[in-house]
């Protein structure tokens, strides 16, 4: 069986995550998802001083959910533990002991807009491209990450981004506050764009942690999240999502 997540623990002291999946442009399938799971608990062991999350494949970051797993016949019984499974994984970086930093060198949409919004920072390639898409299937985001959108950039854009469905380049989502930071292609240089984090202990980043997830008051924004998951898969079930899916599927 192939492992489409792969961890690491470098002699810098913090860990790393990346997603293996590039046939698949990183569609995160129920596999992946549990090994995501153990991969971060495996980090959390480690205590390292932060957690990257990046792609194996510099054209993609991660293209939502695999249709093969998360497809529109599925019922609201069927559904909801399958997007609950990937929802875990978003609550397990939002309250991973340390920061979580996204490296995303390739573009994201659906699902994988929502496992960027649960990094705590966001660093793209300013080529890149990304969209909250969820809206043009006749859903919502589905693994929690619609609620941490509200929490990660001003409310009225997360609702006009969540509504419309665009996708959206790199320079605009610096200026939204969902990027913190843009590096041209031919500068990417991923140690020194980590370089700034290592000077940190880990004790510092447990504290910077905790007083940034007291801010978000987490507590409260767990049992939102649940609650997006449940209604998404409400919708899931619909005339609406079927037919967007199978357009997709037949283009």
């Amino acid at each position: 069986m192939n492992n489409y997540i792969t961890y690491s623990f470098t002699e810098n002291e913090y860990s790393v995550i990346t997603l293996n999946r590039p046939s698949k442009r990183n569609a995160i399938n129920l596999q992946m998802a549990n090994e995501f799971f153990a991969a971060i608990e495996q980090a959390e062991e480690d205590r390292g001083k932060f957690l990257v999350i990046k792609s194996s494949d510099d054209n993609v970051f991660c293209a939502g959910g695999d249709l093969n797993d998360f497809h529109s016949e599925l019922n609201v019984e069927e559904i909801f533990p399958h997007l609950y499974k990937m929802k875990e994984v978003l609550n397990a970086l939002v309250t991973f002991p340390v920061p979580t930093i996204c490296l995303l060198t390739g573009d994201a949409y659906g699902g994988g807009c929502e496992l960027a919004t649960a990094c705590d920072i966001r660093i793209a390639r300013e080529d890149t491209k990304f969209g909250y898409v969820q809206s043009n299937l006749g859903i919502l985001p589905g693994w929690g990450g619609g609620v941490l959108l509200y929490e990660r950039v001003q409310a009225s854009f997360a609702f006009h981004w969540l509504t419309e469905g665009a996708i959206l380049s790199a320079p605009y989502l610096l200026k939204q506050g969902w990027i913190h930071k843009n590096i041209a292609k031919e500068q990417w240089n991923e140690k020194d764009i980590l370089t700034p984090y290592m000077k940190n202990s880990y004790e510092q980043m447990t504290i910077l942690k905790s007083q940034y997830n007291e801010k978000i008051s987490f507590l409260s924004l767990a049992a939102k999240m649940n609650e997006e998951v449940r209604q998404c898969s409400v919708l899931w079930g619909s005339e609406h999502h079927k037919q967007a899916v199978q357009e997709i599927l037949n283009k």
